[in-house]
């Protein structure tokens, strides 16, 4: 340790910083020493000083030529506004091949395509003598300070000075008195140094994340020695393939030949690292080398090329109303300033970024687009400073670089593992099937990261055939093309040709259905069902019509053979293939090659035709996200709910919406900016979902390659990690779901009996010998036979034997269905006999008159003797009722 000196020996940290609190003072001072101000006189005779390198309210940044064969090569042009003092500051540098010449310049300003502000004058005028006149001996320095009022902004928002990205154009063109032609133009674009374009800090951290997900996903595929259950966590992992295709599909939306506003170009320009649009000074001077001069044709792909003619930038100029315009007296040195500011002046014709003003851009390199123009693909790769021309040979170089970087990740891993094996600090079963396997996961992982290339290299090869160029770069990319495509799509082929050869496919009619169904669950649509998958259901929705149709069925010969997951041999070879998708949609990879092709040529091949690539990826994109929505490849429900619904919305909304940046519309361009900061929303929110889905995965991989642990930490996220275990378990499975309960029926009042009990009465414990009934009215048997009034009687004397009260009758406490059946048989032959002998009971009682209906209640008699005839009677008026009763005939 370095001796502490001696004043500070026995000092406290707190003494230490008081003592270098001055030091800290003089610094600072000896900086403001070296800083220049300005002053500056306010509405209130206020005097205040202002810094002479402050940011302005709105500054250019890059320009480039706009005429194409201007006669002055300007190396410097740059305006700035400051609100604070109220003052346009210019400077221009240059020089030029004409000999002798006056010329006028003029100033414009734009603002969301509109003109905000312009200035023409003579330079004569403005004191600015390296141009007057114009000399080719002379370079040309022009500077100046122009105060405005708020009259001349007033057209200037105040929004605009603090909007992200606020999209503005200065125009310099430059007139020779001569001739009255123009003879120069340099467009600059302006900014207010607000932007969404942060690609240090956004782009390294989507980074990040994606390093995360890559080594989350490698780790579930490596880890274990049981392929069926390594391919079952591997597929809920996150894929790599679904996190590029979100950031693919963010900054490839650039790729449509929109006329785009400022705040999309910044913002997928923080994406431009995934598709490897990797700006680096050493490779772009080697590609442009390789190119040579042929840098294609940029106003193919609908961008206005930086050195080619644009006449109608900023609504163009008339010759006439530049020359008849009279010359402001505001540049009248005497009128303009005093010899204070004309010192001044002359200092600002230094001003650079080595005397601390750096708020002014430089020249756009050979095939760039004009500053302030972002139509198309190289309007979206300029914020990288990447020409078109070089977009190919760009992102296939860095392609390049991550094969090799991945594979060499991959065998350092291996001989890491074996070095801390050797030195014991790893067991030596740890990942013993990697190490065994290292040079197959090797091609694998190269595999994979060409399938997770395909569409970008497509994209790339197609629209380098379309925008021309070097005949050396064209072959290279039709070699690119027919690898990729020739190779993946071959390996996808064999792969389903591999598993499908012990079988067969057979054809069969059918009737497509069209039935009511609903998107997403709760909207009412109409969807097609075939009549074979009607006939599986027990609940099928009406059909409101048919039409004829076929099936196509594949027909397994081997009914012994294992399906594709449970298949070691298939998943070995193809699993970086079908590994993620369902048991029963393994073959969806070959779906996803198709439609990513077909997407690729219409953003590359289609380039230059804007309604074309939006109208027919805009069908494209509605037809694969309903496709894919009923199908719902992937094993893992995350990777369904990013994949299939978001990233599925994403892509249509984001066509859709760009549809509306057609130069033919003509719509405003603050109309534009707003439909453009809609779509930053929509695939902001697409974006923070999949990084919510790269921590998860993360966590759920972590639970992967932990499963074989008895002890488990965090302890608390014990039964997440057994529900999440079950749930790989049952989507391994893929099942269909059971049929949904029956619903209940709704409950309504009801009454029902669900027993019948007879309380018992005071007469039920009276003893009853064998008499059957106590009658309390007459009893009357109609008939000759005498042995019937003999047994009437011997009723009669029975009963007086009773204390049951005369006329009463008995009742069994409880019937049995044995009584039951007695009774009604008794009853039926009593019936019988009755009919045969003529026997009727009648009313004989006056009172009923004859009228009344009678109708008979049989109850069976307590000792089993036989039932009893009771005739009930509806009495008259006034008159109760009277019953008859009779014994009936054996």
């Amino acid at each position: 340790m370095l001796p502490v000196p001696g004043p500070f020996r026995h000092a406290s940290w707190v003494g230490v910083l008081l003592r270098l609190i001055p030091l800290l003072s003089l610094i600072h001072t000896v900086c403001a020493a070296n800083t220049q101000y300005v002053q500056y006189t306010n509405e209130n005779e206020e005097v205040i000083y202002l810094a002479d390198d402050r940011r302005p309210a709105l500054y250019t940044q890059n320009f480039g030529d706009c005429l194409g064969n201007s006669l002055i090569n300007v190396t410097r042009f740059d305006a700035a506004y400051y609100k604070d003092n109220m003052t346009v500051l210019f400077h221009l540098e240059g020089n030029t091949a004409v000999a002798n010449d006056s010329v006028m310049l003029y100033i414009g300003v734009f603002a969301y395509g509109e003109n905000r502000f312009d200035l023409t004058f003579n330079p004569c005028n403005a004191q600015i003598y390296s141009l007057c006149p114009m000399n080719a001996s002379i370079p040309i320095e022009a500077n100046g300070i122009i105060p405005v009022s708020q009259t001349d902004v007033a057209a200037i928002p105040p929004l605009a000075l603090t909007i992200p990205d606020f999209e503005g154009q200065a125009i310099l063109r430059i007139f020779a008195n001569s001739t009255r032609s123009e003879i120069g133009c340099y467009s600059a674009v302006v900014t207010n140094g607000a932007t969404f374009s942060h690609p240090s800090a956004v782009g390294t951290v989507l980074g990040i994340f994606v390093i995360v997900a890559m080594l989350a996903s490698f780790a579930t595929a490596t880890y274990g020695n049981h392929i069926p259950t390594t391919r079952t966590h591997y597929a809920h992992s996150l894929s790599i393939l679904v996190v590029f295709s979100v950031l693919h599909h963010i900054f490839f939306t650039g790729a449509l030949s929109m006329n785009w506003p400022s705040v999309l170009v910044a913002f997928w320009s923080n994406y431009a690292w995934s598709a490897g649009m990797i700006y680096s000074k050493p490779m772009q001077n080697s590609i442009n080398e390789l190119i040579g001069s042929n840098k294609g044709n940029t106003s193919i792909v609908g961008a206005a090329a930086s050195g080619s003619t644009a006449e109608n930038l900023g609504g163009g100029y008339s010759i006439s109303q530049i020359y008849k315009r009279s010359v402001p007296n505001i540049f009248h040195l005497k009128t303009l300033r005093s010899t204070k500011v004309e010192q001044h002046l002359s200092k600002r014709a230094l001003a650079n970024a080595t005397t601390g003003y750096s708020w002014y851009g430089s020249p756009v390199k050979p095939g760039l687009p004009l500053p302030g123009n972002f139509s198309g693909f190289p309007g979206t790769l300029a914020e990288e400073d990447i020409p078109a021309s070089n977009a190919f040979i760009t992102g296939f170089l860095w392609f390049l670089i991550l094969l090799v970087v991945v594979a060499s990740a991959v065998i350092g891993l291996k001989w890491l593992l074996e070095g801390l094996i050797r030195i014991k600090l790893l067991k030596d079963d740890r990942l013993a099937y990697f190490r065994a396997h290292w040079t197959t996961f090797t091609g694998l992982v190269i595999l994979r990261t060409l399938l997770v290339g395909f569409f970008m290299m497509m994209f790339l090869t197609m629209f380098q055939f379309t925008y021309k160029g070097s005949a050396g770069v064209i072959a290279l990319a039709a070699i690119v093309f027919l690898i990729f495509f020739i190779g993946l799509c071959g390996i996808a082929g064999y792969a389903c040709f591999y598993r499908l050869r012990f079988g067969r496919y057979e054809t069969a009619p059918d009737r497509a259905h069209i039935a009511k169904t609903k998107a997403l669950g709760f909207v009412p649509w109409y969807g097609f069902e075939l009549e074979s998958r009607r006939s599986e259901k027990s609940d099928a929705e009406v059909s409101i019509g048919s039409v004829p149709w076929w099936r196509i069925r594949y027909v397994n010969e081997d009914a012994q053979r294992m399906n594709s997951h449970e298949d070691e041999d298939f998943v070995k070879k193809f699993g970086w293939l079908s590994a993620r998708f369902r048991r029963t949609r393994w073959w969806f990879f070959s779906v996803w090659l198709l439609y990513e092709f077909i997407r690729a040529c219409f953003y590359g091949g289609a380039a230059g035709h804007p309604m074309t690539q939006v109208f027919g990826l805009l069908v494209v994109e509605f037809i694969a996200l309903i496709i894919i929505v009923r199908l719902k490849p992937f094993e893992g429900a995350r990777l369904n709910a990013l994949m299939v619904y978001i990233l599925g919305f994403s892509k249509v909304a984001s066509v859709a919406l760009s549809a509306a940046f057609d130069i033919r519309f003509n719509l405003q361009r603050i109309t534009t900016t707003v439909i453009g900061v809609v779509i930053i929303v929509i695939q902001g929110i697409l974006t923070i979902i999949l990084l919510i889905a790269i921590l998860v995965g993360a966590i759920s991989s972590y639970m992967s390659v932990m499963r074989n642990c008895e002890e488990f930490r965090p302890r608390r996220w014990a039964p997440m990690r057994k529900k999440y275990y079950a749930h790989i378990e049952k989507a391994a499975a893929d099942l269909p779901p059971p049929p949904p309960p029956v619903p209940e029926e709704p409950k309504e009042p009801y009454f029902s009996v669900s027993a019948v009990r007879r309380c018992p009465k005071i007469e039920d414990d009276d003893i009853v010998n064998d008499a059957a009934d106590t009658l309390s009215g007459r009893v009357s048997m109609t008939g000759p036979s005498t042995n019937r009034a003999s047994r009437a009687d011997s009723l009669r004397s029975q009963s007086s034997h009773s204390n049951i009260p005369f006329g009463a009758r008995v009742h069994r406490a409880s019937w049995s269905s044995r009584d039951f059946g007695t009774w009604h048989d008794a009853n039926n032959r009593n019936s019988q006999l009755m009919n045969r002998s003529g026997l009727l009971t009648k009313a004989s009682d006056a009172s009923l008159g004859g009228h009344s209906s009678p109708q008979r209640v049989k109850t069976p008699s307590r000792i089993g003797t036989g039932p009893l005839e009771v005739r009930k009677t509806r009495a008259g008026k006034g008159q109760g009722q009277v019953l008859e009763e009779g014994e009936a005939m054996r």
